[in-house]
């Protein structure tokens, strides 16, 4: 037995990362707690009909889901070694689905082609090395930058998902975009079972108790259990319409069926990868491959860079040892989600969760792609933890990771101004992409107006120009009569 543990150990780096395997399992179910929401929430999201009027169903989509999670996140932790868990990505799931609602001819399977298309696109970036030389181009105050991007961006998806901060409707003509609560007051036990598992959180995190993470959010669910049990406060958005002291999404009741069943996989493999080209012609595919490839590419090294950072994995040049490993599973995501119908998968800004709790090494990311093979299985269960009691990790994690903004040098504009447009635009905008490429695009021209310019790495000219063609797509698609 010790052989076998200093064998693991060695391979894990367990001992040189400073962690436990303790941490590490712990730190996998905090992760696994602060993901699970993707394999009730992305069905939802890719419910719509096709151009010939089939759907992909709800319980398909949940069972590839969690099996394309949890392979993925095995993957990367047993060969890449990191916490870096993978899930279906928010936001390109949800490009996907409307531009399959507003495309007359495209199909479910010719939409899925594209996302294939993309990640093969970006494998191949990744295996000629231009991917890792970008990510080493990028200067170190911008990764800083990145990290506190991610650290406010994972903050407001807490605080969004608890329904502690709301948008409010632009029908209303107001003057800011978000407010407290609902019509600026906090209503509903859902909000009070969210800032009880924060207060909580915040007690056991200065205390240095030891899963302190992990036990707010069990805490927080077993609260919500009961507040639902006794109040039956419902969805924030059912049949009889919208209920503003609503569970965010997920109601946490146990479920009144069965607790088990075999997952139907027949997605796997309803994919056509040149059908979009078929159905909407060369140029119209080859933007909308571009545009989900600029995404899902720097989505990932925004998130990879700020976890990576958080957990105090980077050498003193601000890079990943073995950053190959994790670009190669990342680029694997999107062919594998696209294969199984379920949208790029991509690394998840939730793993700063298990980080927070303590995972250093891929064991933690064993831990939870083993619960997403699980919850194949227990799709009903995935329902137990609501959106307000995983709220307070990540609202924790982003102060962590926001603490980091100290090491910018505020006294040169020339990383200030960039850097500055990348931490607010990452969160203002709900997009990790966004934020970069504000971010890398400023970098250029701020240090071209100081008369820096060549000061400036070759790849950084060429992923603005990449940014600004991402921006205008819009105009560039009406230009080429393809909108």
């Amino acid at each position: 037995m010790p052989a076998s543990r200093t064998a693991m150990d060695r391979y894990f780096q367990l001992t040189a990362r400073g962690s436990t395997y303790s941490r590490e399992i712990r730190g996998g179910i905090a992760t696994f707690f602060a993901m699970s929401y993707i394999v009730v929430l992305n069905p939802l999201i890719l419910a719509g009909a096709d151009a010939s009027g089939a759907s992909l169903g709800f319980e398909r989509v949940a069972a590839v889901t969690a099996l394309v999670a949890g392979v993925l996140t095995i993957l990367m932790g047993a060969w890449a070694k990191y916490p870096f868990a993978l899930a279906t990505g928010l936001g390109v799931n949800a490009f996907v689905a409307i531009t399959v609602a507003t495309n007359p001819e495209l199909t479910w399977p010719d939409m899925m082609g594209v996302v294939v298309l993309a990640g093969l696109t970006m494998l191949i970036l990744v295996l000629t090395g231009f991917r890792t030389a970008v990510f080493n181009a990028v200067p170190e105050s911008l990764k800083t930058a990145i990290v506190v991007g991610i650290g406010l961006f994972i903050a407001l998806i807490g605080l969004v998902n608890a329904g502690f901060v709301r948008r409010i409707p632009d029908v209303a003509q107001t003057t800011v975009p978000v407010g407290l609560g609902f019509e600026g007051v906090l209503l509903g036990w859902p909000t009070l079972v969210f800032v009880f598992g924060l207060i909580l959180t915040i007690a056991l995190v200065v205390r240095k108790v030891r899963g302190g993470i992990l036990i707010g959010v069990i805490a927080a669910t077993i609260l919500a259990v009961i507040v639902e049990a006794v109040a039956n406060v419902g969805p924030s958005v059912g049949p009889e319409g919208a209920n503003p002291q609503g569970w965010s999404l997920v109601v946490p009741e146990l479920p009144s069926g069965s607790w088990i069943g075999f997952p139907d996989l027949s997605l796997i493999g309803s994919v056509s990868v040149f059908g979009a080209f078929g159905s909407l012609g060369a140029t119209a595919a080859l933007l909308l491959t571009f545009t989900i490839l600029l995404s899902i590419f720097f989505d990932a090294m925004g998130t990879m860079v700020g976890l990576a950072n958080e957990a105090k994995l980077v050498d003193k040049h601000g890079n990943i040892p073995g950053v190959d490993r994790v670009l190669i599973v990342d680029a694997l995501g999107a062919v594998a989600g696209g294969a199984g119908s379920v949208s790029s998968n991509q690394i998840y800004v939730e793993s700063g969760a298990g980080i927070g709790e303590g995972a250093r090494t891929g064991i933690a990311n064993i831990v939870t792609g083993l619960l997403f093979l699980v919850a194949m299985f227990f799709t009903p269960l995935i329902s137990l933890v609501p959106f307000e009691a995983v709220a307070p990790a990540l609202v924790v994690v982003g102060f962590m990771m926001v603490s980091q903004v100290g090491r910018i040098d505020w006294q040169d504009w020339g990383i200030a101004i960039p850097a500055f447009l990348t931490f607010t635009l990452m969160p203002f905008t709900y997009s990790i992409a966004n934020g970069l490429g504000a971010g890398f695009i400023a970098y250029v021209l701020v240090r071209t107006f100081q008369g820096r310019a060549r000061e400036i790495h070759p790849l950084m000219w060429a992923v603005a120009g990449a940014f600004v063609v991402f921006f205008g797509i819009g105009p560039i698609e009406q230009l080429l009569g393809v909108a």
